[in-house]
């Protein structure tokens, strides 16, 4: 697909979209449970005349716009409205807390707002007097608003029907206001995730976006009959590039779901085509479908055994095109039939032509379960600073522990100190009002340091092993590579986070999150009563089914002569799940590691000493913002650790 160079800009991209393609579908939305469709005619017509809404309201070029909720037709279109002015979209993330929205605002001088529901009108209110620049705030859903009174506060219908009497008046206004865009314009802000400090506001420019859009669509062959769906946050730059650049350029369609809780089931129904997710989303969808087989008839498990093991054996070798005898291929074909064609469709996957993951590693296991059904899932690894793109694998070059080659335009190479640094057309223009961190991060010359350690093996595929900040050493010179050590954990569906502990220090040792859904579900199955989360954690047999979970992850570790010292030796379940609203992660659920050793020092120091048990008390945040205090004692055990030199033998 040849992209037109003047269409530098998304309005510019959007007005065309209008004659090159007015009937498709654009954009859905599930409301009440029923699918609404709109065009790309009908998508342009909103956003003129919400641009005009805002242009009537004072809104200029330069003036940030806050897009705060789901994701929502009416929140993209806010996006593209304050493009045509000139104006500059800044998302939030929509489950934060009004101090960090507060921050946000202020720092990025937001005028204006345009919020989902009442949820997000209330935080927008609360800190409204310490953000003295905000003048307006919008908001698309009206239940439980009536009453609302402030002058500042208006329903987006309001800005619709301004912005139509201001189209009537001022005819020429927008189309003058958009070709007034440049390549080189800023397109959006994106705020990091802030994992260790205040969150930095990356810039980039329609030009840092539209050259990787336009790489990754001729890369992956889209076009304007993918089905997309769009249900990560929209601060998020996976987002903003899948759900919003790429559909502008290629003219695909995006579904937004119901709400959070109904992604999958929405899924199903949409069936996508084109679909992007973190590692957890496919974890999710495989321990579902295994609690489910639990449930299931003795026949039905024995077949969904027998084809599965089939799969494993050639499933993988299909897809990519490789050679598999003749019985294989027809068994194969049968279990097409009767298990992974059902199988696809319960998961939303019938139509699935190609799915990314990214963000962090996905578990081998589970990467290539999905691939031997038949799905082409890929790995890619990115950042907000890089319009996402870094390396992608390609279709007929694909590894479960690596993320791919450089991606087309995009060089990479090593530092001496192991860190990865990249230079392309999409590296981001600067951190909003923040010089100090641009040259810190970015060289004169252009390239990027991501902060992240890796090297490249032997088929020229990155493979990441940790922050360079978080690499360390046990006290006998182990490399100690916390994240890489975590990722291994996290690939077991009974844990959900884990926090690992060793640099300076004697051996190793990890704080467990169990995975509420999956060891819940083991606990009905197996009659297992409890009353929280907190009584579950503490449970014997569930502390037995971690352990024997660390141990497998110990075996796997001590076949690596690099990391085999680095074998969990001591380990505890939390009494509670590491959470963003009491800053212990990140909105995009990293670990804040400064946070973790100041508010759990004591269970650390229980671990590295003989103690048997650990005491806490710390200050929780409950849903409803109250706070309150948990007091716990936990149990510490050991694990068992292997020799290299003897399994290897």
């Amino acid at each position: 697909m040849k992209i037109d160079p003047k269409l530098d800009t998304f309005p510019k991209l959007l007005m065309n979209r209008k004659i090159l393609s007015p009937d498709r579908p654009a954009i859905r939305e599930k409301d009440l449970g029923i699918w609404q469709t709109w065009n790309w005619a009908q998508v342009c017509d909103e956003v003129r005349s919400l641009a005009c809404g805002l242009a009537a309201a004072g809104f200029k070029r330069g003036d940030k716009l806050a897009i705060v909720g789901d994701n929502r037709p009416r929140l993209y279109w806010g996006m593209a409205a304050a493009q045509c002015l000139g104006g500059i979209p800044v998302p939030l993330y929509q489950d934060s807390v009004v101090q960090e929205m507060e921050y946000v605002i202020n720092h990025a001088d937001v005028r204006f707002a345009l919020v989902e529901d009442q949820e997000q009108v209330d935080k927008m209110l609360e800190l409204s007097p310490k953000c003295p620049k905000l003048e307006q705030i919008y908001y698309d859903d009206p239940r439980g608003l009536v009453h609302y009174t402030p002058k500042n506060l208006h329903n987006y219908d309001y800005l619709i029907e301004d912005g139509v009497k201001f189209y009537a008046d001022n005819p020429d206004y927008l189309d003058s206001e958009i070709a007034k865009g440049i390549k080189s314009d800023i397109s959006v802000i994106l705020y990091t995730s802030g994992t260790t400090g205040f969150p930095k506001g990356v810039i980039l420019t329609y030009e840092n976006i539209l050259s990787t859009v336009n790489s990754s669509i001729e890369f992956d062959s889209l076009t304007e009959k993918e089905e997309c769906l769009a249900y990560l946050p929209m601060a998020w730059v996976g987002d903003h590039i899948f759900s919003y650049a790429q559909s502008y350029v290629a003219g695909f369609c995006v579904s937004c779901p119901e709400s959070g809780e109904t992604v999958l089931h929405d899924m199903q129904e949409i069936g996508p085509t084109y679909f992007f997710s973190p590692p957890r989303i496919f974890e999710n969808l495989l321990t579902t479908v295994l609690v489910r087989m639990e449930d299931a008839s003795w026949i039905k498990r024995k077949m969904f055994d027998y084809f599965m093991n089939v799969a494993k054996r050639c499933g993988v070798n299909i897809l990519e095109g490789r050679s598999v005898n003749p019985l294989d291929r027809l068994l194969y074909l049968i279990g097409k039939i009767v298990v992974y064609g059902p199988l696809k469709n319960t998961m939303g996957f019938s139509r699935m032509r190609l799915a990314y993951t990214a963000g962090e590693a996905i578990g081998p296991e589970i990467f290539e379960f999905f691939r031997s059904l038949g799905i082409n899932i890929k790995q890619l690894y990115g950042q907000t600073e890089a319009s996402v793109y870094i390396t992608v694998q390609t279709d007929d070059n694909v590894k479960p522990d690596t993320c791919g080659p450089p991606f087309p335009g995009v060089e990479v190479k090593i530092s001496d100190a192991g860190e990865i640094l990249y230079k392309s057309p999409g590296v981001f223009k600067s951190y909003y009002k923040n010089p100090e961190a641009t040259l810190s991060t970015r060289t004169g010359d252009g390239w990027v340091f991501t902060g992240d350690a890796g090297y490249f093996d032997d088929d020229g595929h990155l493979k990441i092993i940790d922050r360079v900040k978080d690499v360390g050493r046990l006290n006998d010179g182990t490399l100690f590579a916390p994240k890489f050590l975590e990722n291994k954990l996290k690939f077991f569906p009974q844990i959900r986070e884990a926090v690992t502990f060793g640099d300076g220090r004697d051996y190793v040792g990890a704080f467990i999150n169990i995975d509420l859904e999956a060891v819940g579900n083991w606990a009905e199955r197996h009659n297992v009563a409890y009353a929280s989360y907190q009584e579950l954690a503490a449970n014997p047999q569930v502390y037995e089914m971690i352990r024997k979970c660390i141990e497998k992850t110990n075996r796997d570790l001590s076949a690596d002569s690099e990391i085999a010292g680095s074998q969990i030796k001591r380990f505890l379940i939390l009494h509670k799940e590491l959470d963003a609203d009491d800053g212990e992660l990140t909105r995009t659920r990293k670990v804040r590691r400064r946070i973790i050793n100041e508010r759990f020092t004591s269970l650390i120091d229980a671990l590295y000493s003989e103690s048997s048990r650990g005491h806490i008390e710390n200050i929780v945040t409950f849903e409803d913002g109250r706070k309150g205090t948990m007091i716990a004692d936990l149990e510490i055990q050991d694990i068992a650790t292997f020799d290299h030199m003897k399994l290897a033998s």
